[in-house]
């Protein structure tokens, strides 16, 4: 759906071996944003194409004021159209449009998008939308709880945050970056091939916990990493929390790029949740525009950081994320944080280790080579400011063995293991 329009991005060799290397770069921050915006308005624009009546009627007005606040307010307008939840809307409602069963596409949505645009970009209008279950979210802008049921005109007057009818979506300290616990699609339903849970909307005392939380993770990440700090800033328009039990400290979801899905935890495990997840989103925008292997999603490789075997694909976000952790932890050493030696050079060994593999894959590209051996380059130059002791010694000695109990449990797999 994507591929032509974003065949037009070129990467060079200096940018994809930086953003190989996990290092921030300003030309790959670049690349990953432009590339993300594209592929947005292409989704968008397919939405629009295959909607009933896409030229007439309630999504037609819908556009149609979209395309006014946009003349009044680009900035505004885009976004609101490129906010993570806005892409999970977009990829449901293109499924559901050309599934020929199953729920109806909520093309209403669009105009809660366009009225959020149109408010944001100070304009005035009148547009009728569907309130859902007593309330409407406004994307970016937050939630309205209408005295009544039924149809609700909202105008330029209608928002007005300190109205007890409106909740004001929770914006971190420090940025932009919203803590999204409102809109209905700031993560998949349970239709989705690898559901995660997000939380429900949280108390006062639950933002203040978060803003807490975010601060500390990112005077971390301020003090140990500069350029982390500033790149986790620029990538990430929104945190959606994650509910009570769940087993991972984090997630990030191709639909939602920009967005990172965090368990509320103690700030250096935030901070860490915070550089791993980054890299997941940079890595989806550069297969967006590049490929860099040919393999099919067959589960059949090691990976250190889990139990179960992983395609070549989850393989290689695995060890380019984990690459950046290394990364991270032996610069938080480097500052005497306690317990990052250990971490660095866990971490390490397990990238080390899968590496090998990686690089020798039949089925890689040459770019997927160039950027293998870059992540190989990067891993390498680890060497330059080593743990104190024998540590990465003992912490290679650990994979060895983890790999070996492996293989023993997965014995039709062992070839896949080493090299």
């Amino acid at each position: 759906m994507t591929a032509a329009a974003l065949a037009a991005f070129t990467v060079s060799s200096p940018t994809l071996r930086a953003l190989a290397s996990t290092e921030p770069s300003a030309d790959g921050t670049r690349l990953v944003r432009d590339v993300r915006r594209s592929k947005r308005l292409v989704l968008l624009r397919a939405v629009l194409d295959a909607a009933p009546g896409g030229r007439s009627g309630e999504t037609a007005d819908h556009w149609a004021l979209l395309e006014e606040a946009e003349r009044h307010d680009p900035d505004a307008v885009r976004d609101v159209l490129h906010y993570p939840a806005t892409g999970v809307w977009a990829e449901e409602t293109l499924r559901r449009l050309h599934a020929p069963y199953g729920p109806p596409p909520d093309l209403g949505h669009l105009g809660a998008l366009a009225v959020a645009a149109a408010l944001r970009a100070g304009i005035a209008f009148t547009h009728t939308l569907r309130p859902l279950h007593g309330r409407l979210v406004l994307p970016t802008l937050g939630l309205l709880r209408p005295e009544r049921p039924g149809r609700l005109a909202v105008t330029e007057r209608s928002w007005d945050p300190r109205d007890p009818a409106t909740l004001p979506l929770h914006t971190l300290p420090g940025g932009r970056t919203a803590l999204d616990d409102l809109d209905p699609y700031r993560a998949p339903g349970p239709a989705h091939p690898a559901p995660v849970r997000p939380a429900r909307r949280l108390t006062p005392k639950g933002h203040k916990r978060w803003d807490t939380q975010w601060s500390g993770a990112l005077t971390l990440l301020q003090r140990y990493d500069t350029t982390r700090a500033e790149e986790t800033v620029q990538l990430l328009r929104s945190v959606v929390p994650l509910a009570g039990g769940s087993r991972s400290s984090g997630a990030t979801l191709p639909a939602a790029a920009g967005s990172v899905l965090a368990r509320a935890q103690a700030p250096p495990a935030l901070a860490a949740t915070l550089v791993h997840e980054v890299q997941h989103g940079k890595l989806t925008a550069l297969a967006d525009v590049l490929t860099l292997h040919t393999a099919d999603r067959t589960a059949r490789h090691w990976a250190p950081w889990r139990s179960d075997p992983r395609p070549l694909e989850g393989l290689l976000h695995g060890a380019y994320a984990h690459l950046a952790l290394a990364g991270y932890w032996q610069r938080a050493a480097l500052y005497g944080a306690r317990g990052a030696w250990a971490q660095h050079a866990r971490i390490r060994a397990q990238v080390a280790a899968v590496l090998p593999v990686l690089r020798s894959h039949d089925r890689l590209t040459p770019a997927g080579r160039e950027f293998t051996d870059s992540m190989s380059a990067a891993e390498r130059a680890m060497d330059d400011l080593p743990p104190p002791g024998d540590q990465h010694a003992t912490a290679r000695r650990a994979v060895d063995r983890e790999r070996r109990a492996w293989c023993q449990e997965h014995p039709e797999l062992a070839a896949f293991a080493t090299v």
